[in-house]
């Protein structure tokens, strides 16, 4: 009997072991696809620091920032996210001679950047921590 149970046992800690290892490779494998689909070499784009599979909604791991665009929960932005603490029409970013402006348009929730509440449009800098909702995006700026 307890030849049997020490068996079973040592077949349950392999396999063990065995999921164990599985978890680390897929979490490499998650890692290097992220590292992959940066956006193009345009310049600046918006990270996402949040885990992805932490969220209860679909939301992409960076966004490419070309001239104006509009962030919020309506369809009508340009980036699209359906987080209920975020507004329909939450805030915008502009380029303008190479720097970017990032604006919040009245939102309930507000917009922070560096954890400081965005009253008027501010200058973003590359490392910049932006705050709408439950989701923290950093901006880079590769120029």
């Amino acid at each position: 009997m307890f030849d049997l149970l020490s068996i079973v046992f040592k077949y349950i800690f392999v396999i063990i072991i065995y999921m164990f290892i599985f978890v680390i490779i897929r979490m490499i494998y998650l890692d290097i696809r992220a590292m992959e689909s940066n956006p193009e070499d345009s310049g600046a784009y918006l990270k996402l620091l949040n885990r992805l599979d932490s969220l209860p909604y679909r939301v992409r791991d960076s966004y490419s920032l070309k001239g104006t665009i509009s962030l919020g929960r309506s369809s009508e932005n340009d980036i699209v996210i359906k987080d209920p603490f975020v507004s329909k029409r939450h805030l915008m970013i502009t380029k303008d001679e190479e720097e970017y402006f990032i604006e919040d348009l009245g939102s309930s929730n507000g917009t922070y950047v560096n954890k400081q509440l965005l009253v008027d449009a501010a200058k973003l800098v590359n490392g910049d921590i932006i705050k709408i909702g439950d989701l923290e995006f950093i901006f880079v700026n590769r120029r």
